[in-house]
């Protein structure tokens, strides 16, 4: 993988073409959302932090929600060339951080359901996960393949 780095911070969601590399260090909870074009080599890159911004009105920050992010996203994408109706995610994080949390009620769950929520809204077809689980992921997308490289400290790299 070649091109400029752009990281993209928690909360945060960047676009770019082709040759740049999207980085995001340390999703737990948080879900990596890496949409692409490869008809026009568009990408983006969400770092979402929670599930919905209902009851957080005015919306400080489109990028930490997973229902106002994803749309952001698409926004970014289409002011790049991208058009909807060939974009697809691919997706990561979500993770179970604290043991002590019950099982099925962990806000890393919570928001990979957001995330599938938000993008089926859209009409955006999922095309690769890796979520859940009980580790850290640093995510790192190539916006000249749509290759997403998904990288976590016990468990290596995985390609996406």
């Amino acid at each position: 993988m070649s091109g400029p780095v752009i990281v993209v911070d928690i909360a945060d969601v960047k676009a770019a073409t082709e040759p740049a590399r999207l980085v995001s260090i340390g999703l737990g909870s948080c879900v990596g959302v890496a949409l692409f074009d490869s008809s026009c080599k568009v990408g983006s890159l969400a770092h979402i932090m929670l599930p919905t911004s209902r009851g957080y009105e005015p919306v400080d920050n489109r990028a930490k929600y997973a229902d106002t992010a994803i749309p952001m996203a698409l926004e970014e994408m289409e002011k790049l060339g991208a058009s909807r109706s060939r974009i697809v995610a691919k997706i990561a994080g979500g993770a179970k951080m604290f043991s002590f949390i019950p099982k099925d009620d962990y806000i890393g769950r919570k928001n990979v359901l957001a995330v599938k929520q938000a993008l089926k809204k859209e009409d955006i077809e999922i095309v690769a996960e890796d979520t859940g689980g009980n580790v850290g992921r640093t995510v790192e997308f190539d916006t000249s393949s749509g290759t997403l490289l998904v990288k976590t400290a016990r468990r290596g790299v995985k390609r996406l």
